[in-house]
């Protein structure tokens, strides 16, 4: 594995984070989600799609009594564990590889974090954020979704779901489907984010726009996008 390295500056930080090539990088969204987190002592937390493992050691710093760490992500069984390690939380956080909550087998949650890829595929390979092929679904909405049906079934009554959303992908489905399975939810978070210069002439975001799949907003030259966070709740 060739390490490379993250400086978070985020909630509970500055924290070193190992990295590797396969290994998503902490974004914007991840401080969102970071700062959005409510964790009670003694919660159980899934994190799917961890990445560097660095919501799920805030997790455990917050107080949480035991953090399962899913991603599909070849080596982050490594990775997540040298970062836990690093940060003294190795005790309480274990790291799964798989697709979704594949690995994770009848656990129950209190909380979960669901920060999976919600980029449409052909966006997220003109965008050079991601380390593998491929985003969220044709229309970025498919595998959020997905996330949540799933969720459902390890999530305790009364616990909470932490999603993150934005206007790069089919939001508006993502979220009808979200309140059929949870009913209200909460807005925790939303921060518009200027476009990289690169993803901003792409003809496949021109293409996403004209057909609204996704929504962008003009400031002067810079294109924005909003990324959202929000709460459900798992009703009895």
């Amino acid at each position: 594995m060739a390490d490379s390295f993250f400086e978070w500056k985020g909630r509970l930080g500055p924290m070193r984070l190992v990295l590797s090539d396969s290994t998503f990088r902490p974004s914007t969204i991840s401080t969102l989600l970071a700062d959005a987190l409510q964790i009670e002592p003694d919660d159980v937390v899934i994190d799917v799609g961890c990445g560097s493992g660095v919501l799920a050691i805030i997790a455990a710093k917050l107080g949480a009594k035991r953090v399962f760490a899913v991603d599909k992500s070849p080596d982050v069984v490594e990775v997540g564990t040298r970062n836990a390690k690093a940060h003294g939380v190795e005790d309480r956080v274990t790291f799964l590889q798989g697709d979704l909550f594949d690995p994770i087998g009848d656990v129950q949650a209190d909380v979960i974090i669901g920060d999976v890829s919600g980029v449409p595929d052909a966006l997220a390979d003109d965008s050079g954020w991601f380390p593998t092929k491929g985003g969220g679904g044709p229309r970025g909405s498919e595998l959020p979704i997905r996330m949540l049906e799933q969720a459902r079934q390890h999530l305790r009554p009364m616990g909470k779901l932490f999603l993150p959303t934005g206007t790069l992908q089919d939001e508006a489905s993502i979220l009808d489907r979200a309140r059929s399975l949870y009913g209200k939810i909460l807005s925790l978070a939303d921060r518009p984010i200027p476009l990289p210069t690169r993803l901003a002439a792409s003809s496949v975001l021109t293409d996403m726009i004209d057909r609204r799949i996704i929504q962008v907003t003009r400031r002067g030259s810079r294109l924005l996008w909003n990324a959202r966070v929000w709460e459900l709740s798992a009703t009895l």
